[in-house]
């Protein structure tokens, strides 16, 4: 399995308290934990200020998963890349986007809505809570998973319907929050899990590994149908064509 491990990297390099707890990145904390924990596993990394983002066309022809995260600078996300991005997912990569990437140019484009939220970034206790005990993405993590201080995310969260909706959060405020969804969008699989704000080493924690390392076995489709989903405005066939 192919993996890239992409990140706008800005945190970590502009507030210490981040640095401390990731320094080698979110990007190398994440490489590190699905090297270590998915089997046969190639892993690499890729940030914002790396050219073309580091998602060159050749990246992305031999990555069979990519992870996201992002926060402060989804708007410096050039939308060429995003339509990349996006072709390799129709054309079944799998995407697994994590915490504030919400809001990335590439998950807003899958869905098709603004992905907006209700949050308050405090020390909040979240219990992730197993709602589908039988998905491939839930096995082997305890229910429920509890962080004991996390940024607290809220209903309503604006996506569509998840096609699977693998867990959802309480918080100590009282709050709910649907925090572990899959979605099918052309032969890709997307999945979306929010666990993993900057400043709590939640990355860390073994059942939030775990979820990671199921997530990308789960997105991973080695074999698709001979079938190409052409999405891009030059296609002069539309939506389907065929090899």
């Amino acid at each position: 399995m192919r993996i890239t491990v992409w990140n706008e990297y800005v945190h970590e390099r502009h507030n210490p308290a981040v640095a401390e707890i990731y320094p080698d990145g979110i990007h190398g904390a994440v490489a590190s934990l699905l090297a270590g924990g998915v089997t046969d596993a190639k892993v690499q990394t890729a940030t914002l200020e790396d050219p073309e983002h580091g998602l060159t066309a050749d990246v992305l022809d031999n990555t069979d998963v990519l992870f996201w995260w992002g926060h402060l600078a989804h708007h410096k996300v050039a939308d060429e890349v995003v339509e990349r991005v996006h072709q390799r997912v129709m054309q079944g990569m799998g995407l697994v986007v994590m915490h504030s990437a919400h809001l990335s140019k590439i998950f807003c484009r899958l869905m098709g809505t603004t992905c907006n939220l209700r949050w308050r970034e405090a020390d909040d206790r979240e219990l992730v809570w197993t709602v589908s005990p039988g998905h491939p993405i839930a096995a082997g993590v305890a229910q429920p998973i509890e962080l004991a201080t996390h940024e607290m995310y809220g209903e309503y969260f604006d996506i569509p319907a998840p096609d699977e909706l693998v867990f959802i959060s309480s918080y100590s405020g009282g709050e709910v929050f649907r925090s572990g969804c899959c979605f099918f969008r052309g032969k890709g699989r997307v999945f979306y899990f929010s666990p993993g704000h900057e400043t709590y080493p939640v990355f860390a924690d073994p059942d939030i590994r775990q979820v990671l390392c199921n997530a990308a076995r789960w997105v991973y489709q080695p074999q698709t149908s001979s079938i190409v989903i052409d999405t891009s405005p030059e296609s002069p066939t539309g939506w389907f064509q065929t090899d």
